[in-house]
């Protein structure tokens, strides 16, 4: 019996790691799909993995006698290193299964009980959701976060995910349009675009895909859910369809979070946007579960100025 599988939240699990090595992945067509250049340098361990895969593709093709080897490799948006957005070779858990039999690897087998560990658990997570909490949860916290931080984060992801459900049933086009509304809810919510809030936090200096929202003060966490969640209550009760009348109402939104945190900005007289971050939270930390290995939870180290235990700016 098939189901109606719910796309998983945009922030969430797009990266997975195994035996200490990222590994991208995007949700397409109701299932994960990875990103194969990851999973040719995890297995082949050369140091140029694209054109690894590259010469294998070419290989595969003249003896598959056709210019696609697999038919099920498709290009889809993956985060580069760069935190751009850009076309990947990407394959599902069957193709994926193909490629790794094409790559003499002594981590084949163990990479094989990994990725069905992986698909296993994302199967039980849309079975009962509180797992997928559960597993953040804990992420975070051998991370190094402060606990009162995480229960706002994970607040947080379940508040942009009723937005972004919302958006979908509203004719928003994921990817672009998602990216668009986005920066209107921010930029009214903080004055600021997420790349500009970025650069305040110095997380542009690092590239490793840091996540503006993983290094957001409690503060910043708290006025991004009042702007999201009035954009949400507003799309529902002016029932906006479609990108242009849903951008009216992320707008709106995001002026109600901003017209509070200006009101607190002025009562405290410090501002709300700070250049505290979490990159201090260097130290790697090995996260115990996987058939395929501990998973290394850790974040890259930094110069600026560190959120302390307290969670505090």
């Amino acid at each position: 019996m098939s189901k109606n599988i719910t796309k998983p939240d945009a922030t969430a699990d797009r990266i997975v790691v195994f035996q200490e090595s990222a590994i991208r992945r995007t949700w397409h067509n109701q299932e994960w799909w990875f990103s194969v250049i990851d999973v040719v340098g995890v297995l082949s361990e050369t140091a140029i993995p694209k054109r690894y895969w590259s010469d294998l593709k070419r290989k595969l093709a003249q003896e598959a006698g056709s210019g696609q080897p697999y038919e099920k490799i498709v290009r889809l948006k993956l985060t580069a290193p760069d935190g751009k957005q850009r076309d990947t070779d990407c394959a599902n858990t069957e193709t994926l299964f193909r490629v790794i039999q094409s790559i003499p690897s002594p981590r084949a087998e163990p990479f094989k009980r990994w990725l069905a560990q992986v698909g296993y658990e994302r199967v039980k997570e849309i079975e009962n959701p509180e797992l997928a909490s559960a597993r953040a949860r804990e992420l975070y916290q051998a991370k190094g976060y402060p606990q009162a931080w995480i229960e706002k984060r994970l607040r947080s992801i379940a508040v942009r995910g009723e937005l972004t459900d919302e958006w979908k049933d509203r004719g928003v086009r994921e990817g672009k349009e998602y990216a668009i509304l986005t920066a209107e809810i921010a930029r009214a919510t903080f004055g600021v675009t997420p790349g500009a809030h970025r650069r305040i936090k110095g997380l542009d200096k690092v590239k490793t895909g840091n996540k503006l929202r993983d290094h957001m003060t409690d503060l910043e966490l708290i006025f991004t859910m009042l702007g999201e969640a009035s954009t949400t209550e507003i799309a529902r009760r002016k029932d906006a369809q479609g990108f242009d009348r849903n951008r009216k109402a992320a707008n709106e939104g995001g002026a109600v979070a901003g017209n509070a945190r200006k009101e607190l900005e002025a009562k405290s007289g410090k501002p709300v946007v700070s250049k505290a971050n979490y990159l201090a939270l260097a130290e790697p930390v090995k996260v115990l579960g996987n058939a395929g290995g501990d998973a290394l939870a850790a974040l890259p180290a930094g110069k600026n100025k560190s959120i302390g235990k307290g969670g505090k700016a």
